[in-house]
């Protein structure tokens, strides 16, 4: 008789579900880059959420019912495309989210360090300094992991916390600068449509992914069929409000061609003390951000690390994937896989322009296969009768994908930059075809 698959032990309830979702997704850096957009990005805000979250909290909550298992959105496709269509979703899913960790860590500490106040901006432009920082981070956080839930779930919780204490000061803040004084901003919230607010629909949808990060992990959920439904909504409802009153806040307390994409937390914690006298705030921020964003590592790598592992179980990806740690009971092998990408990738964009710009380019492209997973999400929770659902998600999510095939300012050649793309997201598929076929073939023997 073949040997039952490892189990996860069952360690997140509704209360963990919740903060890991608000974890995820819900990140304040966001705020900043909406803001610089003007009044018209609340309603980009709004539209998205309608169009696309509530979409995706439907289809998540529905498929969840359907298919309790570890593994989410892999399963989802695997039971109702086949087998290639799921290893191709759950290739794409877990390959973009390798190249995106990096760029979290250093978007972290950097704002963190912008936010900090003037004494540490100049820390935040030193790219050592900042990788080191983010290097202790990414070990830090995948420790808490390896242990198990019960101890890692600790990182997110505590990050979206951090996140909703953080989004509420600044929205008191604004709340109050506006009570004296009223707005820096003329609140037309009608969008001016142009490049720059269609390139921001893209940047929304990524922006508001991830509720389906925690259903991956439904193996390790009390009663997931009932916990994902709840979690998402209520987790659903923060996360919008977040946005919308957190891109608000900074709107009130600065005009939107003073606030800057990467300093404008900074601009708005600054504009905050100085109107209100509370100088202790930036400091504050500060640390509420930075763990903000360890959370958000966290709830990404543990879910990014589960996904290898059910992929791993059906021999797609090499077998010790499948592993669990003898004492802890956690994807060990797939965590620490994961962690030795992240340095490598964090190391690599420190060696010279050409690496740099090679790895740019990986970043770009996985871009485009972050959205294909959704594709087959919504196209899944189409054939599953969440007729609305689907049709409404996948649109957006075609106009995303479409989107980010629009190259860069600044770009030499767009000709080439559009080939080297295509050339790379080719190369990506063709590998995850390789492991495919091998995985095929190990399973007939």
């Amino acid at each position: 008789m073949p040997e039952p698959p490892p189990s996860l032990r069952r360690e997140l309830g509704l209360r963990d579900l919740i903060l890991f979702n608000i974890a995820a997704v819900a990140s304040i850096r966001w705020l900043a880059t909406a803001a610089h957009i003007g009044p018209g990005s609340l309603a980009l805000w709004a539209g998205a959420a309608v169009f696309f979250f509530v979409p995706l909290a439907l289809s998540v909550a529905g498929l969840t019912a359907r298919f309790p298992e570890e593994g989410g959105i892999y399963n989802w496709t695997a039971h109702s495309f086949g087998d290639w269509h799921g290893f191709l979703c759950g290739w794409c899913y877990w390959i973009s989210n390798l190249f995106y960790f990096p760029n979290l860590l250093m978007a972290g500490v950097g704002t963190a360090l912008y936010t900090g106040g003037s004494e540490y901006a100049a820390l935040a432009e030193n790219r050592l300094v900042v990788v080191t920082a983010s290097l202790m981070v990414l070990w830090l956080v995948l420790a808490t992991n390896l242990v198990g839930l019960r101890v890692g779930k600790w990182t997110q919780n505590l990050g979206a916390l951090a996140t909703c204490a953080a989004g509420a000061g600044l929205i008191a803040a604004g709340a109050v600068a506006f009570a004296r004084h009223g707005a820096a901003t003329r609140l037309d919230v009608v969008p001016a449509w142009n490049w720059t607010s269609l390139n921001f629909w893209s940047q929304i949808a990524f922006a508001f992914g991830g509720l389906e990060l925690g259903a991956i992990l439904c193996g390790e959920i009390r009663d997931p069929r009932r916990t994902v439904r709840r979690a998402a909504w209520i987790s659903g409802l923060a996360i919008a409000g977040f946005y919308v009153l957190g891109t608000l806040a900074i709107l009130v307390l600065l005009p939107p061609e003073r606030v800057s994409v990467v300093t404008g937390l900074a601009q708005a914690g600054e504009a905050a003390a100085s109107g209100l006298g509370i100088y202790w705030i930036a400091p504050v921020l500060a640390a509420l951000i930075a763990l903000g964003f360890a959370g958000q590592f966290g709830a990404w790598m543990s879910g990014g690390a589960r996904l290898a592992f059910v992929i791993g179980l059906d021999r797609y990806l090499p077998a010790s994937f499948a592993r669990l740690h003898p004492r802890w009971g956690t994807p060990h092998v797939a965590l620490l896989t994961q962690g030795a990408a992240c340095t490598i990738f964090l190391v690599v964009m420190q060696l010279g322009e050409n690496l740099r710009t090679a790895y740019q380019l990986l970043v770009d492209m996985t871009v485009i296969t972050y959205f294909i997973p959704f594709l087959y999400l919504f196209a899944t929770a189409w054939k599953h009768g969440h007729r609305w659902s689907g049709m409404s998600g996948a649109a957006v999510t075609a106009a995303g994908l479409a989107f980010s095939f629009v190259p860069p300012a600044g770009v030499s050649s767009v000709w080439l930059f559009e080939v080297k793309l295509v050339v790379s997201c080719a190369v990506l598929l063709a590998v995850g075809r390789a492991f495919f076929v091998r995985g095929q073939l190990l399973a007939r023997r």
